[in-house]
This record gives structure tokens, sequence and C-alpha cells, in this order.
């Protein structure tokens, strides 16, 4: 805004609607419900404010007040909002140039993938020539404890989340007869991965294949995404240029999507 004397200022033109954007913004950021006095505190507005605001988002659906914990928490209205995001897929619109780019700097195959539930699922996926034939394709799911790109998401999800998607042995699928069968060996696997910041896989998808991937954190520090590049054993591609260039692409990406 440019205020009377023609200097910028940033003072919102719409007080009421800042502050309720704010407010929204706050709560998405949050692992749950929370006081409305957290929410006063934390943007440092009146509470009476908003009390009022919080009022106005309850009636159109964008926020709920659970009564009995004397918390709020956001509502179906704010989900669809999310619902909207996902169906104009901006996630893999912003990616495909990026993993493009990687392919052709790395001069193999690369791709971006989402946790669903227990499996990943491709949204982009970019073939570099010469290279052999993948599994991993748009739209294809594999298992995220098999993959370096669902590795590299779990490892930054909580403990307690992990266990609720693994909570006995029939949750750890097979395909070549690698990779962890329980829990523990899960566990051993992300800590690696939050240890050097990547994460791998050496023929657990496909005998003579390896991948090498990094998280994509979203604002609240969640994993959005995971971009991965993955190159027959015998290739010359050293590892420690892989795994910087996908964590570099993986940096850019969640700066572009707000992370």
């Amino acid at each position: 805004m440019i205020s009377d004397s023609g200097t910028e200022t940033d003072r919102p033109q719409v007080p009421a609607a800042d502050q309720t954007l704010r407010i929204l913004s706050h709560l998405a950021r949050q692992r749950g419900p929370v006081p409305a006095r957290t929410i006063a505190d934390a943007l440092g507005l009146p509470r009476s404010t908003v009390y009022h605001l919080l009022t106005t988002l309850e009636r159109r659906g964008f926020v709920v007040h659970l009564t009995a914990e004397r918390r709020w928490g956001l509502g179906i209205a704010a989900f669809e909002l999310g619902g909207g995001y996902a169906r104009q897929q901006p996630l893999a619109r912003l990616g495909r140039p990026l993993v493009a780019a990687l392919a052709d700097r790395l001069g193999e195959s690369t791709h971006l993938a989402v946790m669903s539930g227990r499996d990943v699922l491709y949204l982009v996926e970019e073939r570099a020539p010469g290279r052999p034939t993948l599994v991993t394709d748009v739209g294809v799911r594999l298992p995220a404890h098999l993959t370096a790109t669902g590795r590299a998401m779990l490892a930054s999800l909580p403990p307690a989340q992990v266990r609720a998607l693994f909570p006995d042995a029939s949750s750890f699928a097979d395909r070549t007869g690698r990779g962890p069968r329980r829990l523990s060996e899960l566990r051993r696997i992300l800590r690696d991965v939050r240890t050097h910041g990547v994460a791998e896989e050496h023929g657990e998808v496909t005998l003579g294949f390896r991948s090498v991937a990094a998280v994509v954190l979203d604002h609240a520090g969640w994993p959005a995404a995971a971009v991965a590049t993955t190159w027959a054993e015998d290739a010359t591609l050293r590892h420690s240029d892989a795994a910087a260039l996908v964590r570099e692409t993986a940096g850019v990406l969640a700066r572009r999507i707000g992370g």
C-alpha cells in the first residue's frame, strides 16, 4: 500500500480480511485445534477481535469450535479449498520443469511422488533418453517403505504416524526379497535418512537399480512430496552427485510451494 506521503507501508488496505487470513494460516500450521487466546497471543491481535472473526468463520464453515475442549480448528470449507488446490495440480505443475531439469543434469530418469496411505503415488516421471524402462510412471503406486521417495517422506512424519501406517508385519509388502519387514527395521532406515538428508533404496523395488530421494516440506514442515532419481547399478552416475542435485531440486520446489 502507498501512504498519503507517497511511501510504501505494510498496513493492509482491509484489516479485517488480513486478520482473517492470518488466523486461517495460523490454524493451518498447527498440529491440532488450539484455544482462541493462543491464536490471539501468537498473532498479536485483541482477543475480542479473534473471537468475532472465529465466529464469522464458523458460520461459513471455515473453522469448527470444539466446545468441550474450548479449542478451534479448521472446518470443512477450508478442506474444500485444499481439495480445489489439489484438483488444480499445482504441485505437479510446479514440479514438472524442475524434475525435467534434474533429469537433464543427471542423465538419468527422475520422478516426483506423494504419500498415499502406505504407498507412494507418482505425479511426474521424466525418462532420460536411452535409459532402461522403470516401473515408476505417472499414476503408479509402490510401497512407501521400499522406495526412496517413500522413505524420504516417512522420515519427516512423527513416529506415532509411522507406527499407525505400519502396525504389524503384514503391513510390509515385499517385491525383491529386500527391504524392511518389521517396524524396528524401518525405523533404523528412517534414522539414517534424517542423518544424511536423503533416502536410498538399492534393489528393493527392482533388482539391479538404485534410487536416491529428498523430501519436499510444506509450510508446516510436513512432507508434501519427494523428488528422486533412479539409475542402473552399472551406470556411471556417482551417488554423491545424485544426492546433492536431488536435495537441491527438492529445496527449490519446497520454496515454490511456500515451504
